[in-house]
């Protein structure tokens, strides 16, 4: 129940209008690594951009994405045992630059930039305010997360709401 959750906030937040690459995408990839299954953390990225790439289109670069994205999500798997608030704070900084990395290198890999050094500088060029808009979406969106969830386990304790989480 969790996991379809994750995956309609993240559908959500890719397909309706939205200021470009301000998704909960990542913070869910990470956060489903965190508290999910190891099987349904990296399904659930899977199905999230497999659903919105279908509504969207597909594209050049859609298996990076997808690959950013189990990335991703074996750093909240990884980051199980770690989590606090400073372990998710960082993690989605470094999540937002992994995607950052390997979707824009997948960018240049395709037809729109020449197979040069100059071409792979600007394809990151051209990248760079498009990634504000994930950094800050995806730490805002993992912290609210992060947070949420922290605080509902908590308060459900001893209720019996506590079979949700």
């Amino acid at each position: 129940m969790f996991a379809l959750f994750l995956i309609i906030l993240g559908i959500s937040s890719r397909v309706f209008v939205h200021t470009p690459q301000f998704t909960a995408i990542l913070a869910v990839a990470m956060f489903g690594g965190m508290y999910l299954n190891r099987v349904q953390a990296l399904l659930v990225p899977l199905a999230l951009m497999m659903v919105t790439d279908i509504i969207l289109g597909f594209h050049d670069t859609m298996f990076f994405t997808w690959g950013s994205m189990l990335l991703v999500s074996a750093m909240g798997i990884w980051l199980k045992e770690r989590k606090n608030f400073v372990t998710v704070l960082a993690g989605s900084i470094f999540a937002s630059v992994v995607f950052f990395i390997i979707t824009n290198f997948g960018a240049w890999l395709s037809p729109l930039y020449p197979h040069t050094w100059a071409g792979l500088r600007e394809c990151y060029i051209a990248a760079i305010p498009f990634f504000r808009s994930t950094l800050v979406s995806t730490v805002a969106y993992s912290l609210v997360l992060y947070a949420g969830y922290e605080w509902a386990l908590k308060r459900s304790q001893g209720t019996a709401l506590a079979r949700l989480f």
